[in-house]
């Protein structure tokens, strides 16, 4: 029951990061990032908070357009830390010199939860799949 109450408080989290996404609102997306976060992209590569939000705003730069959505495959609660297997679907519009280039982004992530100073917090993501088209 607890982890469904939780779930619930998370999906405000996740709508205000998507909304966030969308608009292109840097300060908003990444407050929902702890300063200790560990993002790791599909190809293994590692981001600390600094490096993901040069290279969010590098990719807000370069996009006309944005629209995501996501649903949860599963989640656990283990201690603290709570942990969902999301998966993810972007329509990114990427500028171009005379027309927008429309590219879709699905991804299966991996987010770990801490609930910190009463909000909850991303502590660790993992792109598990990333598929372009």
């Amino acid at each position: 029951m607890e982890i469904d109450l939780t779930t619930k408080e998370l999906d405000t989290v996740h709508q205000k990061a998507n909304l966030a996404f969308e608009k292109k609102d840097i300060s908003l997306y990444m407050s929902q990032f702890d300063n200790s976060i560990q993002y790791t992209k599909a190809d293994a590569t590692i981001y600390d908070r600094k490096e993901l939000l040069y290279q969010t705003e590098s990719f807000f730069k370069k996009t006309k357009e944005i629209s995501t959505s996501y649903y949860r495959i599963k989640s656990s609660m283990d201690g603290e830390i709570l942990s969902e297997k999301i998966a993810r679907k972007s329509i990114v519009y990427v500028k171009g010199l005379v027309f927008a280039k429309k590219q879709t982004i699905q991804t299966e992530e991996v987010f770990q939860w801490k609930k910190i100073q009463a909000s909850w917090k991303v502590i660790s993501v993992q792109v598990v799949l990333e598929e372009k088209y």
